[in-house]
Order: C-alpha cells, then structure tokens, then sequence
C-alpha cells in the first residue's frame, strides 16, 4: 500500500486528499498544510515509486503502468481508511489522477481543485514529451527531468518549485522515471475524454498567468464545463501552490467551504 500521512482536526468532518504530481512528493503541499489542518482533516498520499512510497514491496512496481491502475493505488488507501466522500486537490499531473479518480468512482469526490492544471498537451509540450520519450534510456533521467522543470518554470520567482520538484525527483530510480514516463503516450486521449465529459463536480482551477504550457487549454475547458471556476494568480508559474501560498490557500479554502 502507499505511504500515506493523516492530519486530523478535531471536529471537523471533512476531508481534503492531496495528491502530487509526476517527480514530486507530498512535500509539495508543505505551505498548505497549517493553513487547511485549521479547518478540515488532510490525507497525503504519495504516489507510486515516489516519496515514502520509494520503498514499497517489489510487487506494486510489476502491476501496469497506467492513469487507471496508479488511481487504483490510491483508492485502495482510501478503501483501508475507509474514507468517506472527501474533497481532493492535485498539482501538475496529479490533477489528471484526481481527475482519473473522479472518473472511476465518482460518489467519493466532493469537490476537485485543480492547481497547475495539466487539461491539455500543447505543442511545445509534444515535442517536451517526444523528445524525452526518444532520449529516456539513453542519459541519465536526472537530466531529463532537470530540463522539463526548467521548461515548465523558467524564470527566477519559478526556484523554489523547481528545486523543490528537482529535490524529490532523486528519490526516483531510472527504472522508475522511464515507468512513469511511458504514461505521456495516454495523456492526450485520455484528456481529449476529460474535457468531453463533464462529471458535473464543482472544480476550481488555480493557474499562474506565466504557466505557458498548461494554461491556455484550462481557459478552454472552463468555457465547456457548467461547474469549473478559473482563477489565475498574477506573475506566477506552474507550481502555484508553492509559488504563492497565501493566495492558493485563500482562493482554495473559500472553495471548499463553500462545497462542504
């Protein structure tokens, strides 16, 4: 089972599941972690191969790789905490596995906030993934993934997400980054279905005005889906949880209080 962390309050009956993206861990969402433990119970969960869940038993990583099946292990921690209906909140490519999550059983989600949103492969993101699937078993995955982060966050107030996300990419083994990679060529299909289908669960996107890669589609699939609010944070990238905390977490807790 992955490693997961609980967070309780003491009488709130909500729950709120953060899931992280690709190359991260749960430590991602340290800024929010004071500010939503004041109002609900937190579960962090990290994912397959990352984190804590590093050092799993040599049976989960022989499963398939695939959006459903890394969903799977989640519900599964779910299933064992016997979680009710909870509000879920994901980043970068953890948004399209709460998504995912959403899609496969719909009555455990409240509510999804989306930060970073990926809705969408642009081309500049194509070639990003064409070419790390053509080099992935050729150099060191490290410096992949150096590169993506510094493409996806490029400028100076981007740092500290991209260490951040650089930091717990070396938990990684190469074996495990190339597993994880293979998932790119199910990305687009699999958003293609995601903007068709609108599951009509309230969802905010939390997008930074500088997050060229993914912005643009969020804008799109907003205009399709009766229930998603957009917000974009000024002078910010990708990461925006990380990148400005204080209005993530104002904009989010507002959300989800309002859904609770």
């Amino acid at each position: 089972m992955l490693y997961y962390k609980e967070f309780k309050h003491p009488s709130s009956e909500e729950w709120v599941v953060f899931i992280h993206g690709a190359g991260g861990s749960s430590a991602v969402w340290f800024k929010q972690l004071k500010d939503f433990n004041q109002h609900f119970n937190l579960l962090l969960i990290d994912l397959r191969g990352h984190g804590k869940s590093a050092d799993l038993s040599e049976a989960i990583y022989k499963k398939e790789y695939t959006f459903e099946s890394v969903t799977q292990d989640i519900i599964e921690v779910l299933d064992h905490l016997k979680m009710p209906p909870a509000h879920f909140m994901g980043v970068s490519l953890g948004t399209i596995i709460a998504r995912q999550l959403a899609e496969l059983e719909k009555w455990r989600v409240k509510s999804l906030v989306m930060a970073g949103a990926v809705t969408r492969l642009t081309v500049k993101s194509r070639v990003l993934v064409f070419l790390g699937n053509t080099f992935k078993k050729m150099i060191p995955y490290m410096w992949l993934y150096r590169l993506f982060a510094f493409i996806i966050m490029p400028r100076k107030q981007h740092a500290e997400s991209r260490n951040l996300f650089v930091r717990e990419a070396k938990k990684l083994c190469q074996k495990e980054f190339i597993r994880w990679f293979k998932l790119t060529r199910d990305i687009n299909p699999l958003l293609r279905y995601f903007k068709e289908s609108d599951l009509g669960i309230p969802t905010l996107y939390v997008m930074g005005d500088q997050d060229v890669m993914f912005l643009e589609p969020v804008k799109k699939i907003v205009e399709n889906h009766k229930n998603a609010i957009l917000k974009i944070l000024d002078q910010c990238g990708h990461v925006v949880n990380v990148e400005r905390p204080n209005e993530f977490n104002q904009l989010s807790l507002a959300f989800i209080q309002n859904q609770a």
